[in-house]
């Protein structure tokens, strides 16, 4: 596990009614990194809980995932930020292996490639979605990725720069469109996805999932940014040869091809 200074990661969870996963979650948070409990709403107590717990707790009214994971990037403070669901299908533990080539230098973004863990991790609509999404985001921005998952790491500097403006659920293609708009250096690395406590807010329902569909459709209709690298970080990525199997620096490619599909929540 890698070693950092106290505070030198934050870690956004956005929330919406997750008293039952809370306390699983937040005793899963690395030592010395900050757990920022974004409220977006809850009715179950779920501020309170976290609070108890030693959780950072900031409220966003504004109904929507995106809303929340930008609130909760706008009131962190540590030079790298995590974002990691609130709901118990990701274990907060293995942050630090997410993070890790952001910390290093050799990533400018990392992505929690979900693995699921269970049988009814993934309902068969969510992966349908997903396997769209991912033949889209390969078009459009030629990065070979196999999921856009919530589990993810990158500099805060760096994020805010992207002057993300999603504010549903299109909110995590939009940060990774805009890297690749950028030129960051984007990875993903393999995480056990369990089954979540409670119904998923976005996927959980037919409705809910083609919503979430038409929000990324809209986000890769934008046209693309000049292309810039974040302040004070590599310019050239790592080859396969120089990083493990599973944690692999993807780059863009001009040919549009076809999407590997992978799973949605």
């Amino acid at each position: 596990m890698i070693e950092t200074p106290p505070s030198s990661v934050d870690v956004v969870l956005p929330c919406l009614d997750e008293a039952q996963a809370l306390p699983w979650v937040l005793e899963r948070i690395p030592p010395g990194w900050r757990a920022i409990v974004v409220d977006n709403g809850s009715s179950d107590g779920s501020p309170d809980i976290a609070r108890q717990l030693g959780a950072y707790v900031v409220h966003e009214p504004r109904r929507g995932f995106g809303a929340a994971c930008h609130a909760g990037l706008l009131a962190a403070t540590a030079d790298t930020v995590c974002f990691c669901d609130c709901d118990a299908s990701l274990d907060p533990s293995l942050l630090p292996v997410v993070a890790g080539p952001v910390l290093d230098g050799t990533a400018d973004l990392v992505l929690g490639r979900r693995r699921p863990t269970a049988r009814g991790a993934w309902p068969v609509h969510a992966r349908v979605a997903n396997m769209e999404l991912a033949r889209l985001v390969r078009r459009r921005t030629g990065l070979r990725l196999h999921d856009l998952g919530p589990m993810r790491a990158a500099r805060r500097e760096a994020l805010l720069a992207l002057d993300l403006t999603d504010r549903r659920s299109g909110y995590p293609l939009q940060m990774v469109v805009r890297a690749a708009d950028a030129g960051w250096r984007v990875a993903e690395t393999d995480v056990p996805y369990h089954p979540r406590t409670g119904r998923s807010k976005v996927t959980g329902t037919w409705r809910g999932t083609w919503q979430a569909v038409r929000d990324m459709r809209a986000v890769l209709a934008e046209l693309p940014a000049a292309a810039s690298t974040p302040a004070e970080l590599p310019t050239v990525a790592p080859t396969s040869a120089e990083l493990p199997a599973e944690q692999l620096v993807v780059t863009p490619t001009p040919a549009p091809g076809e999407g590997i599909a992978g799973a949605a929540r």
